[in-house]
């Protein structure tokens, strides 16, 4: 197999891969908006994580909410940086599907959909350089 064959296919794999958890996180949020639970939370913490390959420190909130049993859940949202900073003791809309609480999320239209765009436009990302090397081949 040559370079750009590898490439094509790599790009490629790595694209639908995307394609295929930001779809699989559509219908979560979907989900989410028809069945879910919503609830009020309560920005408990902010904790300091490291980010992914040395891209330094990084603030992530820790939510805490009722579930429908009366037990106390808490959660990370999967959705940080500019903007997305929820301040301690913020009280914030959640929603999660009452078979699995701990899945829950901010009820925002940035931290529901968010991640959807953010790995879609990965996705793209990936298919188009595929296409591309495709055709300067």
């Amino acid at each position: 197999m040559t370079n750009t064959v590898m490439g094509v296919l790599l790009c490629g794999l790595a694209g639908v891969l995307l394609l295929w958890a930001g779809l699989h996180d559509a219908a979560r949020v979907r989900r989410l908006r028809r069945h879910g639970i919503r609830t009020t939370g309560m920005v408990v913490d902010n904790v300091r994580v490291q980010g992914s390959q040395g891209s330094g420190p990084s603030w992530a909130p820790i939510v805490a909410f009722a579930d429908q049993h009366g037990y106390r859940v808490e959660f990370t949202p999967t959705m940080r940086g500019a903007g997305m900073s929820l301040p301690t003791g913020r009280q914030v809309a959640v929603v999660y599907l009452p078979h699995n609480p701990q899945a829950a999320r901010v009820f925002t239209r940035r931290h529901m959909t968010g991640p959807v765009y953010f790995v879609l436009a990965g996705a793209v990302l990936f298919l188009g350089i595929s296409v591309m090397i495709a055709a300067t081949a």
